[in-house]
């Protein structure tokens, strides 16, 4: 399951990120997403590998997800 758009994303991604840590997540998604092809667990991986990916440029100050 690619995400095409950032309107794609899960809400729980949507709802609580900035625009361009959402632009993060989606494309470090769909790459994790395509190099895990055929594992059993590729879906769950890639979303953590999306997080990370946000989490390197972005950090959550209270409720808020801001630039480092």
């Amino acid at each position: 399951m690619l995400y095409r758009v950032s309107s794609d994303l899960p809400p729980s991604v949507r709802n609580h990120l900035p625009d361009h840590a959402q632009d993060i997540y989606r494309e470090a998604f769909n790459h994790a997403f395509a190099a895990h092809a055929g594992e059993p667990d590729r879906e769950k991986r890639a979303h953590m590998i999306a997080w990370a990916a946000v989490k390197r440029s972005y950090v959550k100050t209270g409720d808020i997800w801001v630039p480092r």
